[in-house]
C-alpha cells in the first residue's frame, strides 16, 4: 500500500513536470515556424495546463475506467475554481479587467450546460465525445476570432498570455522537450491511474470518487502554479483566465476523449450529484468576476475553499459512491 502511494506521487509529479515540457516545447517550435502569438497564447498556453487531465483521462478509458475519466473532469473543473482561485484570492484578492476573459465566463457557463445534457441519461457515448470535439474546435475558433479584435484593443489578457511564451529556444531544444514530454507522460499517467486504482481498492473508493479527488486535485496542480504565479507578477486577468479555458478545455476535450476510446454507463452519481457541485461553483464564479467590483475578493476566496473542502469531505465520508 505505502509503496502504491509513493508511486502514485512520482507519477504525479513526473505527469505535471512531463506536461510542461511538453507545452514549453511545442511553443517554441510553434513561435520559432512563425505562428503568430496570439494564436500560441489562445491554444498552446491556454490549454496546456489541462494536459494532464487528457491523458490522465485517455489513460483511464483505455484501462476501462470511464467513471475515473469523467471523475477527473468533473473533479478538476471543482478544483480549479474552488480551491485554485479560493486560495488564490486569499492571497490576493484578484481584479478582472479583460473584456476576452468576460466574453469566456458565459461561455463556460454554456459548456457546462451542455455538458449535463450530454449526461443526463449516465451515459458517455461515442457521438458524444464526438459532438464534445466539435464543439471544442467551434469554441476555439470562436475565442481567436474574439481574440483578434481585441487585440487591437490591448486586452490586458492576450497581452499576458503572449509574454508567456518562450523566447530564443533553439528547435533542437524545443524539440527534444515535445519528444522527451510525449514519452513520458502517457508513462506517468499511467503509473498514476494504476496505483490509483490499487489506493482506490484498499479504501472501498469507487472508481468516480477516486476520480474526483486524487486524481482531480492532482492534475489540477499545473493551474495552481500558473494562477499563483500569475497573481503573484499581478497578473489577474492570467489568473483566472487559465482557469476558466483549462474548464471549458476539460468538458469539450478531456471528457470527449473518454467517449470516444471507451463508451459507457457512468455511475448516477456523475450526474446526479457531481455534475451540479460543478455548474453551481461555475455559476458563483460568474456572479462574482461580473459582479459590480469585477473582482474576487479575500472573503469570496474563502468561501470558494470552504465549499472545496465541504465537497471533498462529503466525498470521503462516501468514498463507496
Amino acid at each position: 500500500m505505502l509503496e502504491s502511494v509513493a508511486l502514485l506521487i512520482v507519477g504525479l509529479i513526473l505527469l505535471v513536470w512531463s506536461a510542461d515540457k511538453l507545452v514549453f516545447g511545442a511553443a517554441a517550435i510553434a513561435r520559432n515556424i512563425g505562428i503568430s502569438p496570439l494564436v500560441i497564447g489562445m491554444t498552446i498556453l491556454a490549454m496546456g495546463s489541462s494536459a494532464p487531465e487528457m491523458m490522465v483521462s485517455a489513460t483511464a478509458a483505455l484501462s476501462g475506467k470511464t467513471d475515473t475519466a469523467v471523475g477527473n473532469v468533473l473533479g478538476s473543473n471543482i478544483a480549479n475554481i474552488a480551491l485554485i482561485l479560493g486560495i488564490t484570492a486569499l492571497i490576493k484578492p484578484l481584479s478582472i479587467s479583460s473584456t476576452v476573459l468576460r466574453r469566456e465566463l458565459p461561455l463556460m457557463i454554456i459548456v457546462t450546460l451542455i455538458a449535463g445534457v450530454l449526461l443526463w441519461n449516465n451515459h458517455l457515448g461515442f457521438y458524444e465525445g464526438t459532438l464534445l470535439f466539435v464543439l471544442f474546435v467551434i469554441f476555439l475558433l470562436a475565442m481567436l476570432r474574439i481574440s483578434r479584435k481585441e487585440q487591437q484593443k490591448g486586452d490586458i489578457l492576450l497581452t499576458e498570455r503572449e509574454s508567456e511564451i518562450p523566447q530564443d529556444v533553439s528547435n533542437k531544444k524545443a524539440v527534444m522537450w515535445v519528444v522527451f514530454g510525449l514519452i513520458l507522460l502517457p508513462f506517468a499517467a499511467n503509473m498514476l491511474v494504476n496505483n490509483s486504482v490499487i489506493i482506490a481498492k484498499y479504501f472501498g473508493m469507487s472508481d468516480l470518487v477516486i476520480g474526483l479527488t486524487i486524481i482531480a486535485v492532482g492534475t489540477s496542480l499545473p493551474e495552481l502554479a500558473a494562477s499563483l504565479a500569475g497573481v503573484l507578477k499581478g497578473e489577474d486577468d492570467m489568473a483566472v483566465g487559465n482557469i476558466i479555458g483549462s474548464n471549458v478545455f476539460n468538458i469539450l476535450a478531456v471528457m470527449g476523449l473518454p467517449g470516444i476510446l471507451n463508451p459507457s454507463m457512468l455511475s448516477e452519481n456523475a450526474m446526479g450529484r457531481d455534475f451540479w457541485v460543478m455548474l453551481g461553483v461555475s455559476l458563483l464564479l460568474v456572479v462574482m468576476a461580473l459582479g459590480k467590483s469585477r473582482s474576487i475578493n479575500r472573503l469570496e476566496g474563502a468561501i470558494l475553499f470552504i465549499v472545496f473542502l465541504g465537497y471533498q469531505g462529503y466525498l470521503l465520508m462516501n468514498m463507496a459512491a
